[in-house]
C-alpha cells in the first residue's frame, strides 16, 4: 500500500486490515475495496480535480434528505478518494418505485440558477457548470454546444451534423419552457444504480441544478428504470412532452459517450438529432 494512502487513511481513524482489492468496472478511474478496523471501505485513484468533484457532489446527495442512499466521504486526498462501501444484494421488488420516490423527493431541491458552483466531469469530460439564470441557455451553452464542439474537433461529428446540433440547441425557447433548477445526480445511467438492504443507492454523480429530465433520460440510456418507477415518481401523471423532452436530454450523454468511445455511437446521436427535428 503507498505510504500517502496509508496516511490519508490514518488521518481518518482507518486501520487497513489488509491490502486493497480492485473492483471491476472501474473504466474512467482505479477502483479498490479495503476492509478496515472501522468496516469496509472503497477507494478510487483518479486526477485530483475529478475526485474533487465527485466529493462535492456525494455530499451534496447525501444533505438533501430524499432517502436515497449515498455513499459517505470519509477522506479525499492525493489523487485518491475513500468512500463508504455499500453491501449490494438482489434486487427487491420495491426498489424501483423507492428509486422513483426519492429522486422525486431530490428534484424537490432547486436553487435560483442552472449550474453549480464548480465544474465537474461526466466519466472523463470536463463538465462546465458556470450558473445560467435560464434553463434553457445552460442546455444549450454548457452542454449541447461544447460537446457538440468537442466531437467536431476529434472528426467524430461532420460540419453537417454538427450545424444539426447545434441549430436544435438554438431552438430550444420555441418549445422547451423555462423551468427551476433542480439538484440532478447528472451521470444517473443504470450502472450507478445500486441495490443495497437500505434500499436503492446512487454513486459516480456528476451534480448541478437543471432540468429534473437530466436524470430521468439517463435511466432510460441503456434500458428502463420499470413501469413502477415512473408511478412512482410521476403519481401516474407523466407530463405530455415527456417524449420530447426524453430525446432532447439524452443528446448530451449520447454526445458524451461519443466523445469518450468513438464512432460507434455517431448513428445513435444523428438518430436522436433527427427524433429532435420531427418534432
Amino acid at each position: 500500500m503507498q505510504g500517502d494512502l496509508r496516511e490519508l487513511l490514518a488521518a481518518a481513524g482507518l486501520r487497513p486490515l489488509d491490502e486493497p482489492r480492485p473492483l471491476g468496472g472501474g473504466d474512467i478511474a482505479a477502483v479498490y475495496r479495503l476492509d478496515t478496523d472501522q468496516g469496509a471501505v472503497v477507494i478510487k485513484r483518479d486526477a485530483a480535480e475529478r475526485l474533487a468533484g465527485e466529493a462535492d457532489g456525494l455530499r451534496a446527495l447525501r444533505e438533501a434528505g430524499s432517502g436515497l442512499v449515498v455513499p459517505a466521504v470519509l477522506a479525499e486526498g492525493g489523487g485518491f478518494l475513500v468512500m463508504e462501501a455499500l453491501e449490494t444484494g438482489a434486487r427487491d421488488g420495491r426498489d424501483a418505485a423507492a428509486l422513483g420516490e426519492g429522486l422525486r423527493r431530490l428534484h424537490t431541491v432547486v436553487g435560483e440558477s442552472h449550474g453549480w458552483a464548480r465544474d465537474n466531469a461526466c466519466g472523463r469530460t470536463p463538465q462546465p457548470n458556470a450558473p445560467l439564470a435560464d434553463g434553457r441557455a445552460f442546455q444549450r451553452e454548457r452542454r449541447l454546444l461544447p460537446l457538440a464542439a468537442a466531437c467536431h474537433a476529434q472528426g467524430l461529428l461532420d460540419d453537417r451534423l454538427r450545424g444539426r446540433i447545434e441549430a436544435i440547441a438554438g431552438d430550444l425557447e420555441a418549445w422547451l419552457p423555462d423551468a427551476p433548477a433542480c439538484l440532478v445526480h447528472g451521470d444517473l445511467w443504470s450502472g450507478n444504480v445500486l441495490h443495497t438492504p437500505r434500499g436503492p443507492a446512487i454513486i459516480d454523480p456528476a451534480v448541478y441544478r437543471h432540468y429534473p429530465e437530466v436524470d430521468l433520460a439517463m435511466l432510460t440510456l441503456f434500458g428502463a428504470p420499470g413501469e413502477a418507477f415512473f408511478e412512482a415518481y410521476w403519481n401516474g401523471a407523466a407530463p405530455a412532452d415527456w417524449p420530447r423532452r426524453e430525446t432532447l436530454f439524452l443528446l448530451y450523454p449520447l454526445l458524451n459517450h461519443l466523445l469518450l468511445f468513438g464512432s460507434g455511437y455517431r448513428g445513435a446521436v444523428a438518430q436522436t438529432v433527427s427524433r429532435l427535428e420531427a418534432g
